[in-house]
């Protein structure tokens, strides 16, 4: 029968069936600071060494165990051969006198091995104060083992008393005793030898497996780094087919992968631009029908509402004040939608876009936002530039520095901001790349801060243009915003180039119809709108 005992838990304990030994602290740290963090290569050498040390260890306890038992062996074969030598010697000198017997018989066994042999008188005491040694009288350079060795080889100490009889009578006796020192400075030697070859040879094996591993293992090294150019948008990257059946699978599958995502980013890129195409043109068209449309009939209902207040001048009171007032009503009316036309066609499309080069443009904006914010220090440094690349791009362009001087004026709190324009011109394709960067020394972002609508948008108008947008902290401090865009030389000509959206050459006078080329508008020939309303 089985008796538990329970205890009461104490408060905040939880009530469990069974007891487990809890795991120690420290022993999650030492795993990752000694396994986890290692690389593939570092803990499959680390398993070799561990394997061999355990090898090691192993090899030398067998040696140690069978040089023990033939120690023991040898040893007893070594003081069995010693009794009989000693009663051989004692036979060979029964003619000469007590005190030579006893003298002389050390002499004769000098050079026996493994065994110590003290020579005493019948009263116990040893002539010549000492025994012969294990082998003296040999020649011996063999360095002698270390204590703790001895100790684990080293057998019990047998002692093996031979009597000294001359002629009938008892001279004393021939003590033999076990001396294995030689004997295990042997074995320490053949195992210091056998040692001394397997770490040379383990050493070398390490090296050959370290070397092996790593070209094993380098297509994984290579893989790793093609999954961080994918994860930074690079798919064009292509990994070498390495000769491992296993690896070269994997690597034939990432470059299918970055095959795919990059025709799937090459149609993305395609459609975003189609999307970006088609909302600058429908922008354009609204633009252009608030401009030739709303425009003219907001300033023909102020023209009539004038001519209405100077009629009715000439009427009598109180009807000519009645129609005063409510034409100053219709005037500020009209005003205010002349107002808000404005601000709309600025917001759809800038009405400078088009008719004034674009490093013109931008150097227009940085002068207003230094007019507006003199406590800041705005400078320009644009490079050479064509006067424009297509209303897609110069828009993007004028877009991104609107935003980003916005969001350093407005979150950064800068003492200077520095805008640089460049293009860096390919003369085999005749194109090249448009970079633009922002600078300023404020505040900078702090970490963790959620990117706003502003600067999402921007990251996905060129994201669709095939650009890229990057924003990152300054080592000196504050905020740099870099945009890079791929840019053909596309130079208007003069032509009219009928019904392109991405062109800024020609445009149409909203009123006359005419065609104009290099006209300061900058939309595309278009018939569609119906004629714009005119004042009377």
């Amino acid at each position: 029968m089985q008796i538990e005992s329970f205890a009461p838990a104490e408060a905040g304990e939880p009530e469990t069936g069974s007891i487990r030994p809890p795991v120690a602290a420290w022993r999650p740290r030492v795993l990752e600071a000694f396994w986890h963090r290692r690389s593939v290569r570092a803990q499959l050498l680390m398993t070799l060494i561990v394997l061999d040390v355990i090898a090691a260890l192993v090899a030398g306890a067998v040696t140690i165990v069978r040089a023990r038992t033939a120690t023991r062996i040898e040893i007893a074969a070594s003081m069995t051969l010693a009794g009989l030598l000693v009663q051989e010697a004692v036979s060979l000198v029964q003619d000469l006198s007590p005190e030579q017997v006893l003298a002389n018989l050390p002499l004769r066994l000098r050079y026996l091995r493994h065994v110590r042999i003290l020579v005493e008188d019948p009263s116990g005491v040893p002539v010549g104060g000492a025994g012969v040694p294990p082998g003296a009288g040999r020649a011996d350079d063999r360095r002698s083992a270390p204590a703790w060795f001895a100790a684990l080889i080293a057998p019990p100490v047998d002692r093996l008393e031979v009597p000294v009889i001359v002629k009938g009578q008892r001279l004393g006796s021939a003590v033999v005793m076990g001396a294995p020192a030689d004997e295990i400075a042997e074995v320490w030697e053949n195992t210091v030898a056998l040692g001394a070859v397997a770490v040379g040879l383990g050493a070398v094996m390490i090296g050959m497996l370290y070397v092996i591993f790593g070209r094993v293992l380098d297509p994984l090294n290579a893989l790793g780094a093609g999954l961080r150019d994918l994860e930074t948008r690079n798919y064009k990257v292509r990994l070498a087919q390495p000769h491992q059946r296993e690896l070269a699978a994997i690597t034939g599958r990432f470059n299918a992968l970055a095959a795919a995502l990059d025709t799937v980013r090459a149609r993305n890129v395609e459609l975003g631009h189609r999307l970006i195409t088609a909302q600058d043109d429908e922008r354009r068209r609204t633009a252009r029908e608030l401009h030739d449309e709303v425009g003219p009939c907001l300033f023909g209902l102020k023209a009539n509402a004038a001519s209405i207040g100077q009629a009715a001048g000439k009427l009598g009171e109180p009807a000519a004040t009645g129609i005063a007032e409510r034409v100053h009503d219709i005037l500020s009316i009209a005003e205010h939608l002349q107002a808000i036309n404005r601000g709309l066609l600025n917001r759809l499309r800038p009405m400078a876009l088009g008719h004034v080069p674009l490093a013109d443009l931008i150097a227009d904006m940085v002068e207003e936002r230094a007019r507006q914010h003199p406590e800041v220090a705005f400078a320009l440094s644009p490079s050479v530039l064509q006067a424009s690349y297509g209303e897609a791009v110069d828009l993007t362009v004028y877009r991104c520095v609107q935003e980003g001087l916005t969001n350093a004026i407005r979150h950064a709190g800068p003492a200077h901001v520095v805008v640089a324009l460049r293009q860096d011109t390919d003369a085999a394709t005749g194109g090249g790349l448009l970079t633009l960067t922002i600078d300023d020394d404020g505040r900078g972002i702090p970490p963790g801060t959620a990117k706003g609508f502003g600067l999402l948008g921007m990251e996905e108008r060129l994201q669709a243009l095939g650009g890229a947008f990057s924003i990152n902290a300054r080592s000196e401090g504050g905020t740099n915003v870099t945009i890079v865009m791929a840019v053909r030389h596309d130079a208007c000509s003069g032509e009219v180039d009928v019904g392109s959206p991405s062109r800024a050459c020609v445009s149409q006078d909203p009123c006359s119809g005419e065609v104009v080329t290099g006209s300061p508008i900058g939309t595309c020939v278009s018939q569609e709108s119906e004629p714009p309303c005119r004042a009377p």
